[in-house]
């Protein structure tokens, strides 16, 4: 399995909170952050805006950091962020504080490859899939053959590949993948009835335009 990257980046100790605080370390180009952890005092940082931004945009939530805090280094993980949702920017971050050679819960995307069997619908039920990992052999995302999968098929949690070493923490019976009959089969007899439909209601009228 390869190894998760560990990203270098430097923070700040903060000493002012609440909201007042977060708007001036914002307007500074930084973005709060609080580091926490079990049996671990909660400890508040700043990141540099543009700088972590650019370390979710390629590498998401669950990107391990080694956090330079003023000389001070703390292995974390991207646990969650929050946007603003007007302007889409990063207002604040959550991490957690890790160990190397713990496991750790995180949530993985799930990415289908192959095609269906034809005349098969697929559909993605489950986009996340919640495991137990490594924290330092973190998979970016579960990839699921789905090539000549047909009608009826189902993709469960615990038909899914993990990576090895990993555990699902997810129910086995959660529903994954789906594979249905196109709904475009429907659509098109329904178009074909409206047709014959018009025609009928068309036929009258002509004739009485005959007359």
């Amino acid at each position: 399995m390869a190894k998760t990257e560990i990203i270098s980046l430097d923070a700040a100790a903060r000493t002012e909170f609440g909201k007042g605080a977060a708007r001036r370390t914002r307007r500074a180009g930084n973005i709060p952050a609080v580091i926490y952890g079990p049996g671990f005092e909660p400890v508040h940082v700043s990141v540099e805006n543009i700088a972590f931004t650019k370390v979710v945009r390629n590498h998401g939530i669950n990107a391990v950091l080694d956090l330079d805090i003023e000389g001070e280094k703390e292995l974390v993980m991207i646990k969650s962020v929050y946007q603003n949702p007007l302007t889409l920017e990063i207002d604040h971050a959550d991490l957690l504080k890790i160990k190397r050679g713990e496991k750790v819960e995180v949530e993985i995307p799930v990415v289908t490859a192959g095609e269906p069997a034809p005349n098969t619908m697929m559909h993605v039920e489950t986009e996340t899939l919640r495991i137990l990992s490594d924290v330092l052999s973190i998979p970016e995302e579960i990839v699921v053959d789905v090539t000549d999968k047909a009608v009826g098929d189902q993709v469960l949690a615990s038909d899914m590949p993990l990576p090895e070493g990993a555990e699902l923490i997810d129910d086995p019976e959660l529903l994954i993948v789906n594979f249905m009959v196109p709904e475009v089969a429907d659509l098109g007899e329904t178009d074909e009835e409206e047709g014959e439909e018009g025609a009928a209601e068309a036929a009258p009228a002509a004739e009485a335009g005959e007359e």
